[in-house]
């Protein structure tokens, strides 16, 4: 199981050390909530995985099979909306979490390609993660 850290830095009151391997990141909250908006907010982290992981899909898929794909680039964003709201949402009541994700496809690609790769973005394991049941188990340890 990989291992990542996270720990407040001490320079404001939400900013945070991300320690991954041999990389460092910066998390923190926008001046608006009272952070230093010193690096990304956690659901921007959260998006970044699944944008990530959904292109590194993509492009795998199209390399095995040799297709002319250019580039792909992943648009996310992420809101709280009423479920009522929400059509296809198993909740009714409260907020809902939305992610809306947009895949722009590049290169001389035929529909059935184009199709084909779209259906691949839903396999990529982040979706998978957060579309599936999801068990954290916290513990405190000590210092």
């Amino acid at each position: 199981m990989a291992q990542l850290v996270v720990e407040e830095r001490g320079s404001g009151k939400f900013t945070q050390d991300v320690i991954a391997g041999k990389h460092r990141l910066t998390a923190d909250e926008p001046r608006e909530a009272g952070g230093n908006d010193e690096g990304p907010g956690p659901y921007d982290y959260l998006l970044a995985a699944l944008g990530a992981c959904t292109s590194m899909t993509i492009r795998m898929y199209a390399a095995r099979k040799q297709w002319p794909l250019s580039r792909v680039r992943v648009l996310l964003s992420h809101a709280k909306i009423h479920a009522a709201d929400c059509a296809d949402c198993e909740t009714k009541v409260g907020m809902v979490d939305r992610i809306e994700r947009a895949i722009v496809l590049e290169g001389p690609l035929s529909a059935d390609q184009l199709a084909k790769l779209m259906e691949i973005a839903d396999k990529c394991p982040v979706h998978r993660t957060l579309t599936s049941e999801i068990s954290i188990v916290t513990r405190r340890v000590e210092a």
